[in-house]
């Protein structure tokens, strides 16, 4: 059952536990999950990293969560929890779902109906025209938009939904500016729109921050809409993410002699859908939106927290795991199937071996050894 609020001390809890190094949203969940709070997990965290063969991990203070809750305050944005009433439903029930967020603006619009729409920063004027047009036809039937925030199509798209309703997914900290000339563009969007960070407030936006943003931006929308988009491109990588969180996937075709249209025109050879105008997109999110999947009142999916295992037992098999694991990824559940153990044992290994800096995370539960 979604909080109303989460408290304050587990607020900073959280919060500690997700900006430890090595601790993502998977291991998140799975230490939650274990050990029934943030507080108890992070008890746990130095012997499971010691164990998984790794360095000491360095754990925030409560002083420096403080800091951060303050800060984030002084910006006039606010720090959201997963499973929080407020917290994007469409978002949190994507795999790997921040556990936190900082959001500023009308948290409202992250409840309606919202499609993506992103495409090149280097866009054309005419690859322009069609967003902000496009744009302004999918805001004028109620849906709002979703974007990066970024140059050419994604500021386009933005400006077009600022009175209609807008949300902007940055890389960095929320009160990290870029670029550099949306300046006035992400304040309007803070004052009528919605602005989300992943990153804590501060960051100056890198690009490994930017994979980790389009996976929000599809996760916001129901689903996404590229305009112009070079091979190989950030949008594409945000119409894969919005693949494998199962939304619909839409293109503008281009012509094949601009390089900034070869990204669109492969994904409709792929099978996305070939759109051209707003009321295109507004139909095909038509059936989702008129009925939408809906969750039964007072129910509680989450189910009772999962039983840590006996660290005797941990001890005994923590070999045979990690003998099962190489640097080719393979799905956490055929680990589970040939182990032969129960899931809790086997989340515990891989969270030791991933704290001790010794394993990746994949997109789709997959794991690897370093």
């Amino acid at each position: 059952m979604a909080r109303s609020k989460t408290s304050y001390d587990d607020l900073i809890d959280r919060l500690r536990l997700i900006r430890t190094d090595g601790v993502g949203p998977v291991a998140f969940d799975h230490l939650v999950g274990l050990y029934g709070t943030a507080a108890a997990a992070l008890e746990a965290l130095p012997g499971l990293a010691r164990k998984g063969g790794g360095r000491p991990l360095r754990v925030p203070s409560r002083a420096e969560a403080e800091r951060e809750l303050a800060a984030v305050a002084a910006a006039g944005a606010r720090l959201l929890a997963k499973g929080e009433a407020d917290y994007p439903r469409l978002l949190a029930a994507t795999e790997a779902a921040p556990p936190l967020i900082t959001v500023k603006g009308h948290l409202h619009l992250a409840a309606r109906p919202a499609v993506a729409l992103v495409g090149a920063r280097n866009a054309s004027a005419a690859g322009q025209r069609i967003a902000r047009e496009m744009a302004a036809d999918i805001g004028r039937a109620g849906i709002v938009v979703v974007s990066g925030l970024a140059r050419g199509i994604d500021g386009a798209a933005h400006a077009a939904t600022l009175d209609s309703g807008t949300i902007a997914v940055v890389a960095g900290g929320i009160d990290v500016v870029y670029p550099p000339e949306h300046a006035a563009l992400q304040a309007r969007i803070g004052d009528s729109g919605l602005l989300v960070a992943e990153m804590p407030i501060g960051t100056e936006p890198q690009a490994r921050h930017f994979p980790r943003r389009n996976r929000l931006i599809s996760g916001l929308s129901l689903g996404v809409v590229v305009v112009e988009a070079a091979v190989k491109s950030g949008s594409l990588i945000t119409a894969r993410f919005a693949l494998e969180q199962g939304r619909d996937v839409m293109a503008v075709p281009g012509s094949p002699l601009d390089p900034r249209a070869r990204g669109a025109n492969d994904l409709i050879r792929q099978g996305a859908r070939l759109v051209e105008n707003g009321a295109e997109v507004v139909e095909a999110l038509h059936p989702m939106i008129e009925a939408p999947l809906a969750e039964p009142e007072g129910r509680d999916f989450a189910g009772p927290p999962l039983k840590a295992p006996d660290e005797a037992e941990v001890d005994r098999h923590r070999a045979g795991v990690t003998a099962l694991l190489s640097p080719v990824p393979i799905a956490i559940d055929e680990l589970v199937r040939q182990s032969e153990l129960t899931p809790p044992l086997v989340f515990t290994i891989l969270l030791e071996l991933e704290l001790g800096g010794r394993l990746v995370r994949h997109a789709g539960g997959r794991v690897s050894l370093i």
